[in-house]
């Protein structure tokens, strides 16, 4: 496989980006740590948060845009990330210091004791529940606790070191955020948000997998079983092309509730993200340069444009297709 650039990109699984040492001064030293704890955080991840939980709040309430309640929610909706992710280093603090990408993580350079970050991750994670619960409802509180038991309890410490299905079923974390969006609005949940959550849980294996592609030295090194590590690379981009295929057929159930502007979005741009996905399954097929940096990229691109469809589509109340007959 041809080494790609290192990718900037955003959503589950980018990667870090190395923090230059601070000045040994007070001043130095404390904004060495202050950014130590935002780096728990993993503030690059929490972009999906944005991504995904702006649209499904508008798609919720289409025609109205209730500012106050959006900045809330995410803020909410913040705080539980940054506790799942900080939590999740602490469990993970042992392979963060094998692998490459995420040597400089906080733990992994033993910037931040891991009793401190433990303390940090479950003090946000009670300010997000009691946040949404205040700001918007008890089930989008609900929402995020079960999220973050989720991806540190099952994800984390069951999933990941344990089956190349890490990524498929771990996910499902990052799938909530829209759940929690459409649970702040409405106070409830239907058909609409579980449709949204399937288009994020068949989107994360094809995002997750192609950077393991090109990262799957380090998986290796530190005992993780992501597919790249364990199966070929024709097998993994088959599994990506499926799930790809899967990923565009789930923004095609939204349709009738949606109109014509998210509908043009979901085509052109599932057209857009397939072609790529399968570039890269022929390339493989055929022996070819292996670029799978590409196809991550593309699927942040991807998911972000459709996202930004349904929320363009929403705002302006587009007339839904289910409407034209």
């Amino acid at each position: 496989m041809r080494a790609g650039r290192r990718p900037g990109g955003h959503g589950l699984g980018a990667p870090e980006v190395p923090q230059a040492p601070r000045p040994d001064t007070a001043w130095g030293r404390l904004s060495g740590t202050v950014l130590a704890y935002i780096a728990l955080t993993k503030p690059r991840v929490i972009e999906l948060l944005l991504v995904a939980t702006i649209p499904a709040m508008l798609f919720a309430d289409r025609g109205n845009v209730d500012i106050i309640l959006i900045l809330s929610t995410l803020f909410g909706g913040w705080m539980g990330a940054a506790s799942a992710n900080s939590l999740n280093c602490v469990v993970d603090a042992d392979i963060d210091k094998v692998m490459k990408r995420t040597a400089l993580r906080p733990l992994a350079r033993q910037a931040v004791p891991t009793r401190n970050a433990f303390v940090f991750g479950m003090v946000l994670g009670v300010a997000s529940f009691l946040w949404l619960w205040w700001r918007a409802n008890l089930l989008a509180g609900a929402l995020v606790v079960l999220t973050i038991a989720f991806y540190v309890l099952v994800y984390t410490m069951v999933l990941k070191r344990r089956t190349w299905q890490n990524v498929v079923w771990g996910g499902a974390a990052g799938c909530m955020p829209v759940m929690v969006g459409w649970a702040a609005v409405t106070g409830s949940l239907s058909w609409e948000p579980v449709v949204l959550f399937l288009v994020i849980f068949f989107w994360t294996p094809p995002h997750t997998w192609a950077l393991a592609m090109r990262y799957k030295e380090d998986y290796k090194a530190a005992g993780v079983p992501m597919l790249p590590v364990i199966a070929t690379e024709q097998h993994v981009t088959k599994q990506i092309l499926f799930y790809t295929w899967a990923t565009v057929l789930a923004t095609l159930v939204i349709l009738p509730a949606a109109g014509l502007i998210y509908a043009a979005t979901a085509v052109i741009a599932g057209a857009w993200f397939l072609f790529v996905a399968h570039q890269l399954y022929n390339s493989v097929r055929g022996g070819g340069s292996v670029k799978p940096l590409k196809l991550f990229l593309q699927s942040n691109n991807y998911l972000a444009v459709v996202c930004l469809g349904l929320a363009i589509d929403s705002v302006l109340a587009v007339p839904t297709l289910a409407s034209y007959f």
